[in-house]
Parts: structure tokens; C-alpha cells; sequence
């Protein structure tokens, strides 16, 4: 048995258009519950509200304004939690919400709060569902900035044994495979170094907000307090059993002293 922490990107469960990805989270909701139901504890991550806020309401676009997105997305984490809510109980498994900002990550009152709370919900078998707070992200609030670094903030809180962080990439390149043919995936990684983290670049996708630099920051939190992290393509949820079998897939940065 493992705890297991789980994180989606937008570009996971949403289409280009905004549109959900029925398919895509469909699968993801199955293989998290039959991992639970394995006797694994699942906790998930989840971007996403934002994105189906602007679905919801009909918009072509990205809000760029604070208010916009503090608007769309307290109108799409509704949509967010009622599509998960429906698919897990469809497999038997009943979920939770938890929004959290910096400033409760920040709070070490707050952190045990979250900590007994995150305790409790795992001892019942419930599955946490997990976002980051964005309509209460305003100027004199501490921003996570990233559901990457969220993702091994929690993690890390939660004593986890493994973050997967599903993304539209297949892993850690060693060159940007978009403009380098020879570009190949490097499976296991060993220690955050500096060649490592020149790897990162800057590449951001146009629905979320997280790339490659954000995943190298989660791994080096990660490792360092002893919790495996692995990044997988979310077109194909199912590698997460190839990834507990020790088989190949996508990135496995082990943690120190393994």
C-alpha cells in the first residue's frame, strides 16, 4: 500500500476549445479508483477550474484580469467538483474538496489543521480533491502560483511515497523535443543538479500554468524529503501501472538516497 498523490494539468482535462475532455477524465477517475480500491491511498490534485469557468460561461479565451480569473474560477471549480464527484461515484468512491492558498500553507496552525483533516478524510477512504483557492488569490494574498508546486507542498505535508504529476509531455527530454529531432526521454533521474535544471527551459501552455521549470522545482522538493516523483503524459493515464510495476514511463525522479 502507498499514498499516492496525484496532479492533473488543465491541458489533461481540458480540450484546446476549453471544452472538458470526457475521455481523458473518464480515464483518469477509473484507473484512481482502482488504485484506491488496490489498497493505495489517493489524494488528487486538480487544475482545471479556471479553464471550465471560461467553458461555462461560454468565452473563447483565457481571462487575463485577477477579477476574471477569481470569477471564472469559482464558477468552474463548481463544474470541476460536480464532474469528479458524478465519475467517482459511479466506481464507488466518495471525494472531498479542499481549496487552500499560500498563506494556509504558510500558517503552521493552518498546516495541522489541514494535515488532522487530510488524516481523517484517508482513514475513511475518501479521496481529497485538492485545488489551489484562486478566487481568494488577490494582491495581499500569498499565490502558490502553480499546481506543481501545490501538488509537493502537499506531498510533502501529507508524508506521501510518490507525486505523479500527469502533464501534456511525455516526461524530461534532453533537449526540447519540439525543436530537436535527437531528443530523447530520459526515464530516471537521480538528484535536481544544474544540468538538470538547465533542461527546464520556460515552455508554459496556453491553458495552464505550469511547464517544466515548475515540475523540476516540485521534483527537488520532493526527493529531498524522501518522496519519489514521476512526470507522465495525462493522454495516458494507465502508464501510473507501469510506473508501480517498475517499468519505464515517462520520468521517475527518485528520491535522495535511493
Amino acid at each position: 500500500m502507498s499514498r499516492i498523490v496525484v496532479k492533473v494539468g488543465t491541458s489533461t482535462l481540458v480540450y484546446p476549445s476549453f471544452g472538458l475532455n470526457i475521455r481523458h477524465v473518464e480515464r483518469l477517475v477509473k484507473i484512481l479508483s482502482d488504485l484506491q480500491n488496490a489498497g493505495n491511498e489517493m489524494i488528487l490534485v486538480s487544475s482545471g477550474a479556471i479553464a471550465m469557468g471560461v467553458n461555462k460561461l461560454r468565452f473563447a479565451k483565457r481571462p487575463t484580469s485577477v477579477v476574471e480569473k477569481q470569477a471564472y474560477a469559482s464558477v468552474g471549480q463548481c463544474e470541476l467538483m460536480y464532474t469528479y464527484d458524478r465519475l467517482f461515484e459511479g466506481y464507488g468512491e466518495t471525494v472531498s474538496q479542499i481549496l487552500i492558498t499560500g498563506d494556509d500553507m504558510a500558517s503552521e496552525e493552518k498546516v495541522a489543521s489541514f494535515q488532522a483533516t487530510m488524516e481523517y478524510l484517508i482513514h475513511h477512504s475518501v479521496i481529497p480533491i485538492i485545488n489551489e483557492n484562486d478566487t481568494m488569490n488577490a494582491a495581499e494574498i500569498i499565490s502558490i502560483g502553480d499546481n506543481d508546486t501545490l501538488a509537493a507542498i502537499v506531498a510533502c505535508h501529507c508524508h506521501a511515497d510518490l507525486l505523479v504529476l500527469y502533464s501534456d509531455i511525455d516526461g524530461l527530454y534532453t533537449a526540447d523535443p519540439n525543436k530537436d529531432p535527437n531528443a530523447t526521454l530520459i526515464h530516471e533521474v537521480h538528484g535536481i543538479t544544474e544540468d538538470i535544471e538547465k533542461l527546464g527551459g520556460d515552455s508554459i501552455s496556453g491553458q495552464g500554468t505550469g511547464g517544466m521549470v515548475t515540475k523540476l522545482h516540485a521534483a527537488d522538493m520532493c526527493t529531498k524529503a524522501g518522496i519519489d516523483m514521476a512526470i507522465l503524459n495525462g493522454s495516458t493515464p494507465e502508464l501510473i501501472y507501469d510506473l508501480l510495476e517498475g517499468k519505464p514511463a515517462g520520468t521517475l525522479f527518485l528520491a535522495q538516497g535511493k
